[in-house]
């Protein structure tokens, strides 16, 4: 029986309960038909549908669209701080079991997937960088934050600090400040250098957790870089927004013969050279837009220059009044690399928007492949990684999709 608690409550749509019934966690603001007059911003509330029955507890945001972001179902849970010091244990003990030797580098906490809504933390060694999107969950950073660090010290892991990426243009739709910076917790070390070095499959990465793109990497691509590596040996191959160099200096680890790599950021690619160096791998990095890029190998005639050519383009969208214009982008890119393979040649892309399901990617695919006058088959279908768990019945959490595929 549900226990008697003085939270505020809202009353929600019969079409918005059969959504959190599918186990969405999200409330939106148009979806609620009655609410209680004490609702303060950022308040644990319950939810009922029409007949009084409940359907969960989330935290209240005022000014979001997403008004409530559901914690759990559970009618006898009391929200107080030892719920969410569980879930921060749960989130790690789910590390240590999926992640092995690669828990040293990796998302600790995903967000709705991991019961925190909102909320992103990334270990990069000893330092944490976290991201928050939701205005109960900055409330209770403090304990989570603790939580966290005492965690870990349980697995015998010292945190040195916390890097707070805090400039998400969410932040102010909840009515939050935009900022990034160090958080201060007692024990932690002063003067951190922002830049931290890490090993991921055996190569070495220094990741700029200050200025570097989202936390400073991006670990969701660690085992689709893998994957690259094993088939790029005595290949010749080009990356694409390459960013740090990731799947570049997979594929020259892996034994390939050439490794070209190609990003329009000046400051990706001089970190992209450094982290070539610290390796000691050859690698050509080339400054340009993605699009002139191809089209001019393509007005060059260099195809059959390249074996392997991997997209890995920031999202097209971010918005369903985009989509089409993301789709149109998409195929017009693989359009252009599959014009650049041989027939027999590989291409990795993907699409890092859940906006795009897994078939509209494929589909695309079958569409850029009519227009490059090929055919294209299959070798695997991957998403990302362990530490980036996919909750069911909430798409967002099922956002990456890589394409390993052989053009014939």
């Amino acid at each position: 029986m549900k226990q008697k608690r003085d939270f505020p409550y809202v009353v929600v749509t019969k079409k918005q309960e059969k959504t959190i019934k599918m186990n969405h966690p999200w409330v939106y603001e148009d979806e609620i038909m009655e609410s209680s007059d004490r609702i303060e911003n950022g308040c644990l509330i319950d939810v009922f549908g029409q007949k009084e029955n409940y359907l969960g507890t989330g935290l209240y945001s005022e000014k979001s669209k997403i008004r409530v972001r559901i914690l759990d179902h559970n009618a006898n849970e009391t929200f107080k701080d030892t719920f969410f010091q569980r879930r921060v244990e749960y989130a790690i003990q789910y590390r240590i079991d999926t992640m092995q030797d690669q828990f040293s580098n990796c998302r600790l906490v995903h967000g709705e997937a991991d019961g925190l809504p909102g909320l992103t933390i990334d270990r990069y060694e000893n330092i944490l960088v976290s991201e928050i999107a939701s205005y109960g969950i900055e409330q209770r950073k403090d304990i989570i934050y603790s939580a966290l660090v005492e965690g870990l010290k349980k697995f015998g892991v010292t945190i040195d600090g916390i890097y707070e990426r805090n400039e998400n243009e969410i932040r102010r739709k909840e009515g939050l400040e935009v900022y990034k910076g160090w958080y201060f917790l007692e024990g932690f070390k002063q003067g951190l250098s922002p830049v931290v070095r890490i090993q991921e499959n055996g190569v070495y990465f220094d990741v700029d957790v200050e200025n570097g793109q989202k936390t400073g990497y991006f670990l969701d691509q660690k085992y689709n870089r893998m994957a690259i590596r094993r088939l790029a040996n005595n290949h010749r191959v080009l990356e694409c927004c390459t960013h740090t160099g990731s799947f570049a200096l997979n594929a020259a680890k892996g034994g390939a013969t050439y490794v070209k790599a190609i990003d329009i950021s000046d400051t990706a690619l001089n970190m992209a050279r450094h982290n070539a160096e610290i390796n000691g791998l050859d690698v050509e990095f080339d400054q340009g837009d993605i699009f002139e890029v191809l089209e001019s190998m393509i007005q060059k005639k260099q195809r059959g220059e390249f074996d392997l050519i991997i997209l890995d383009p920031p999202a097209f969208t971010k918005s369903r009044k985009t989509i089409t214009n993301a789709k149109n982008g998409y195929k017009k890119i693989n359009t252009m690399a599959m014009r650049l393979l041989n027939r027999g040649g590989y291409l990795a892309t993907c699409s890092c928007s859940h906006f795009m399901p897994t078939e509209d990617f494929q589909q695309m695919l079958l569409e850029a492949g009519k227009d490059a006058n090929v055919q294209v088959k299959i070798v695997e279908i991957r998403h990302a990684s362990y530490d980036h768990p996919v909750l069911c019945g909430v798409k967002e959490t099922d956002y990456l999709k890589y394409f390993l595929v052989q053009i014939v």
